[in-house]
């Protein structure tokens, strides 16, 4: 009888989370999505679902800087950001081994992570931004958030004035997962950073900066964005797996390392072929869970 195949799974809420701060709510809600999670991927759900399922609840609680939890730019409204992807098998032999989709700077859809994916699964291409993102999301009948005002929400640990002042604050949720198969996905969404000029565009949507997943390694990240690009971002801790043959941890903090040397902060969270999780962060902390073969569940900000 063969082995049978490790699944894990890996959720953060965002690297902007600060000392002295209640992130009790948002821990319980990512202790109980990961609990979910699991159980998907113990019930054989593909990662790439499994991902936008996570990615796509977590948009819509309002704990975090993502969908409903999203602030204005400085022209007013809310502009969303969110990619995906799926990796390859190791051998596969298909043209296209690797799968990914994107939206950037989109007004107001209410799950830019379901509009990602349909991106990656209705198009021939890896992104679509502003109004023709929108148009497209439009044409295949994504809701739309109607009454600003009312809908989006002050997220779990920001304040309403830090929201509207606190320049260059941030916070992204995103997820990572290996499957029954040996197939690994990441997804990643962000409102972006506070005080954001209109059509800045981080790295969430970019894939291999805020967002990887290949045969040997899943990646999303959270943080100041712009560092992130220049520091490689998501790729670069598979990278440093693939070709370096550096042990996942020491991969993830390698990423943040060089983040912080170009002076951001930030987070990441990655997923190996063989199960491991990781997580690594230099700002105060980050609201993450987790499970994998050998790691029980957990949830943790600090």
């Amino acid at each position: 009888m063969s082995k049978p195949q490790n699944i894990a799974l890996a959720l953060h809420g965002g690297a902007g989370a600060r000392a002295g701060r209640d992130y009790a709510q948002a821990e319980a809600h990512l202790a109980a999505l990961c609990a979910r999670g699991e159980a998907l991927l113990k019930d054989g759900r593909r990662a790439l679902d499994v991902v936008e399922a996570m990615v796509a609840d977590m948009e819509s609680s309002g704990l975090y800087v993502a969908g409903r939890g999203s602030s204005v730019n400085k022209a007013g409204y809310v502009e969303l950001d969110a990619s995906i992807m799926e990796g390859g098998l190791p051998g596969e032999d298909a043209p296209a081994r690797r799968k990914a989709g994107a939206v950037a700077a989109v007004a107001h859809v209410k799950s830019p992570i379901k509009a990602a994916r349909l991106v990656m699964d209705e198009t021939p291409h890896v992104m679509l931004v502003g109004r023709g993102a929108e148009n497209f999301c439009r044409s295949r009948g994504l809701e739309f958030v109607m009454d600003p005002a009312r809908y989006y929400t002050t997220p779990i640990g920001v304040t309403e004035k830090e929201m509207l002042e606190d320049e260059l604050a941030h916070g992204t949720v995103g997820a990572v997962a290996l499957d029954a198969s040996g197939r690994l996905a990441a997804a990643t969404s962000t409102g972006g950073v506070f005080g954001k000029l209109e059509g800045r565009v981080g790295d969430t949507p970019m894939i291999g900066a805020g967002t990887w997943a290949d045969e040997y390694v899943a990646a999303s990240c959270t943080g100041l964005g712009e560092y992130f690009i220049l520091a490689g971002g998501a790729q670069d801790v598979a990278s440093r797996v693939r070709y370096q043959g550096a042990e996942l941890g020491q991969a993830a903090q390698g990423l943040i390392k060089d983040v912080g040397r170009q002076g951001g902060h930030g987070g990441v969270i990655a997923v190996s072929r063989e199960g491991e999780i990781a997580f690594a962060w230099n700002s105060d902390g980050m609201k993450r869970a987790g499970v994998g073969p050998d790691r029980p569940r957990f949830s943790a900000t600090m």
